[in-house]
Order: C-alpha cells, then sequence, then structure tokens
C-alpha cells in the first residue's frame, strides 16, 4: 500500500534516532504488584497460516475506498478491555524483559509503565529506558499495530462500522511494543513494501496472516506473494 508520510514524520525519525536504544540499567519495581495484561500472542503454526493465507480473498492493491481517516477507528490507546489502564501500557508491560518493568499506580491504572528493557523483534535490538514521562524516551518505543490500520482500511475495514474498527485498532494480539524509528519507517507499509530483519519474517508474516484472517480482511497479490516468501524461510 502507498505508505503515508509528512514533514513531520521524518523530522521525528531524524530526532529519535539517537535515543532509540538507551542502555541505562532498570531497576524493576520491588514491590508493587500488577495485573499482568494477555499474554503475547499465539499464532498458528507456519503450515496452519500457509493454508489460512490460501483463504483469504483478494484485493486489488489500490482498491477504490473512501480517503483513509484514523478517526474512524477511534481514540488512540482507549482502554477498550476495561482493565483501568489503556493498551499501550498493556502491551508495553507484556512485552517488556521479566523483571525489568517500573510501574506506578496511575488512577484506576495499577500498572501504569514509567521504565524498562524490551527485546525489539523488528531489529533484533535492546531497547532500555529509564523515564517514558520523558517524551524523547517514550517516542523511541512505539507500539505497532502489525496490520497497519491504513492497511486494513483498504483491506476491508472502510465497511466496518465503527464499532469493529475500534475494537480492531486495540487488539491487543494484533499489537506490538518496537523501537520506534523503526516503526516509524514501517509506516503504513505491507510485506510487498516492508519487512523485519530476516530471523524474525517467519513469526511476522504468521502474525499478519492471523491477524487478517481473524478478522476477514483481505490481501492484493503482490502482497500475498511477499507473505509467502516470508513463510518459506519459517
Amino acid at each position: 500500500m502507498q505508505q503515508v508520510r509528512s514533514v513531520l514524520a521524518v523530522a521525528g525519525l531524524l530526532s529519535l534516532s539517537a535515543c532509540a536504544n538507551l542502555q541505562t540499567p532498570v531497576a524493576p519495581d520491588p514491590g508493587r504488584p500488577v495485573t499482568t495484561p494477555a499474554s503475547a500472542p499465539s499464532t498458528v503454526p507456519p503450515s496452519g497460516a500457509a493454508s489460512e493465507l490460501a483463504r483469504l480473498s483478494t484485493v486489488d492493491r489500490h482498491p477504490a475506498t473512501p480517503a483513509y481517516d484514523r478517526k474512524a477507528f477511534g481514540t488512540a490507546w482507549a482502554d477498550t478491555d476495561h482493565n483501568g489502564c489503556n493498551q499501550r501500557d498493556d502491551v508495553l508491560l507484556r512485552d517488556a524483559t521479566p523483571g525489568t518493568v517500573r510501574t506506578q499506580q496511575q488512577g484506576r491504572c495499577d500498572h501504569d509503565v514509567l521504565a524498562g528493557t524490551w527485546h525489539d523483534a523488528y531489529t533484533g535490538r535492546t531497547l532500555t529506558f529509564t523515564d517514558l514521562k520523558d517524551p524523547r524516551q517514550a517516542q523511541a518505543i512505539q507500539i505497532d499495530h502489525v496490520v497497519p490500520l491504513a492497511e486494513a482500511w483498504v483491506s476491508g475495514a472502510a465497511a466496518w462500522l465503527p464499532e469493529r474498527r475500534r475494537a480492531f485498532a486495540t487488539d491487543l494480539d494484533e499489537l506490538l511494543a518496537v523501537d520506534g524509528p523503526t516503526n516509524m519507517g514501517k509506516g503504513d507499509g505491507d510485506p510487498a513494501a516492508w519487512r523485519p530483519r530476516k530471523a524474525f519474517q517467519c513469526q511476522y508474516a504468521v502474525r499478519w496472516i492471523d491477524t487478517k484472517s481473524r478478522w476477514q480482511l483481505a490481501v492484493d497479490a503482490s502482497e500475498r506473494r511477499a507473505l509467502q516468501e516470508m513463510l518459506g524461510s519459517c
């Protein structure tokens, strides 16, 4: 899909690259119990993903749809599971290296994430942050929609009711904590336009296919070929 770019995004990418891999050690919170959100998404085996891919319907690469509007997917990181924390904090806690995360109580949320260490699946780098209230650090770790919202829009979500789009945008199985500049570089690209490091391509393809299958989204021909290639690395 055509990636959406802006001067602001490019400027942000340049400024974030310097702080994307802060290596200051982070002490775990010594005593705060937290409510752990959903565990890391389970995925089907690669053979099952290949079967799911074969069943997905095909759409034109540039189908005729209304113009994409992020607002159509609702408020970013809304607390749709009603655990008191927004989905960003849920994913940060879930994906952090065990024993490294530091949290605080914020309102009803018992795991407002302040600091921690993460393994970035897209690049293979270790990301350590000491103060996620610092905007520079907060932007250097981002929550990625594995299937971007703009991609979902042209793959079928443009025809959904608003409630279904909001549910998709906050689906924990579709979200992943990743390196901020890398996520900005990915943008709205599908697997024909962007891929993670080779060691993660099998898992990435499985995650992508599983999401599209669960949400009954279509794929275009070049996207299908790219997914088949990545499954070949499994």
